[in-house]
């Protein structure tokens, strides 16, 4: 086994489906399927247990879908990854998911190489995210500030650090990757980025840098 093998469980209510995927994910020496589930109380209870790196989420599936088992799953281990898989582009299904704390979304009909890439990008921190569904969730997270403090004036409540951070968040990387970059050790950086949620009033970190994105976007 590798040190740094990314360990995955797959979520999905067809076991043709889950047979396909882990099929073409253990062929990595890097990416390894701990376990599979067939419905959203499984992978909920599931990954509580086995805790994997990524959890392949379905959208649609019995006695509990993918929006809210991810939902249930980040509120408890808000360190693990989960993308969602889906057969359509079902917008509303996926805005939910993400805004649950879902790092991405991909298709099922995906190549293998490009579904491998996907698993490993999410680990690192990249946000897997069409530029029309982040548009979507800005609109609403946009609905939800403009009862609140004027971005402008809270930025300039952020320290010089603070900001350094934001710009790397917003770039999608790690906590690893943003204390390695600013000469950090990792807990530092975590307290950082938990003092940043706190200002902004957002604790999940798919909602908080796509708030972040918009509005750094709108001030330059």
């Amino acid at each position: 086994m590798f040190v740094n093998q990314i360990r995955v469980l797959i979520a999905d209510d067809q076991t043709l489906m889950r047979d396909g995927l882990k099929t073409i994910l253990d062929l990595e020496d890097d990416i390894e399927v701990v376990d599979m589930a067939e419905n959203g109380i499984q992978a909920y209870e599931k990954t509580k247990t086995i805790r994997p790196d990524v959890v392949l989420m379905d959208i649609r599936m019995p006695f509990m879908d993918g929006v809210e088992s991810t939902k249930l799953i980040k509120r408890e281990l808000p360190d693990t990854v989960v993308l969602i898989l889906t057969t359509f582009d079902d917008d509303e299904y996926i805005i939910q998911a993400l805004s649950n704390g879902a790092s991405g979304y991909i298709l099922k009909d995906i190549p293998g190489d490009k579904l491998i890439n996907a698993v490993r990008d999410s680990i690192n921190g990249n946000l897997m995210m069409p530029a029309k569904i982040a548009a979507k969730i800005a609109a609403r997270l946009t609905v939800f500030f403009d009862s609140k403090l004027d971005f402008g004036d809270l930025y300039n409540t952020f320290s010089e650090r603070e900001k350094a951070i934001i710009s790397l968040l917003i770039k999608g990387l790690n906590n690893r990757q943003i204390a390695a970059s600013l000469h950090l050790s990792e807990g530092t950086a975590k307290n950082y980025i938990s003092a940043i949620y706190s200002k902004i009033g957002i604790s999940d970190r798919t909602k908080a840098i796509v708030y972040l994105k918009e509005y750094i976007e709108k001030e330059k």
